[in-house]
């Protein structure tokens, strides 16, 4: 599997795991999947986008989601990020409204956080793919095993990096990271379904306040 089209820092540093069975189950599941004629969000050139805008080195903030948008043109390959021209799913316009309490930006017109990933956000989400209409649908078919090694390996090759965990699936993650070399940021899900629980959290000013006191170059949140 050294074939991956994903970043080359990204390639380096998970080589491993591409060599897996469970990597390997993966690609092979995809395949099958396409070859029954199911269609697979994001599509392929977009699986690996978090990794392609925001390399290894490059990462500042990790904000974590857990799948993939299964409707058509949303999926995007960043976790709560959709193209220009899709409509602002209900958990970004929240997380929108919390940014423009804790750092007064304005609300954006659009849900695409291509800006954030390129300034070393990286917008990871725990399930890589799903299948049109089927939330969840592949929560089982291996990917976790990726992704928690792509936060392990974060959190054992880097540091000073913060980790925003927002409701409670995200939370379990945190046994992944060295607390004493990061900032683990733990709030409400961003959805409506939390009740607004989330808002008041001001993790985007805590980020930039940890990455100043590191010697870092603070996120641009704003996206207008």
């Amino acid at each position: 599997m050294s074939n991956v089209k994903i970043e080359e820092s990204w390639k380096a540093v998970l080589s491993n795991e591409f060599e897996q069975a469970y990597f390997q189950g993966i690609a092979s599941f995809l395949r099958k999947a396409k070859g029954e004629g199911k269609t697979i969000y994001p599509p392929g050139s977009l699986i690996f986008n978090a990794f392609n805008t925001t390399p290894f080195e490059a990462v500042k903030v990790v904000i974590l989601g857990q799948d993939p948008y299964h409707r058509p043109g949303e999926a995007m390959g960043l976790s709560f990020s959709v193209p220009r021209g899709v409509r602002t799913p209900p958990s970004l316009k929240n997380i929108y409204k919390e940014l423009q309490s804790d750092l007064g930006i304005p609300v954006a017109d659009h849900g695409d956080l291509t800006k954030w990933a390129e300034q070393g956000v990286f917008l990871l989400n725990a399930m890589l793919t799903v299948e049109r209409s089927k939330a969840g649908s592949h929560q089982k078919i291996g990917w976790q095993n990726f992704t928690d090694a792509v936060i392990r390996t974060l959190s054992e090759g880097r540091e000073g990096l913060v980790f925003m965990l927002w409701g409670n699936f995200a939370k379990r993650k945190k046994e992944l990271i060295d607390e004493s070399k990061h900032l683990v940021l733990e709030a409400a899900h961003p959805s409506p379904l939390a009740g607004g629980a989330y808002f008041g959290s001001r993790h985007f000013s805590q980020a930039n306040a940890y990455l100043e006191e590191k010697g870092m170059e603070e996120i641009d949140w704003n996206l207008m």
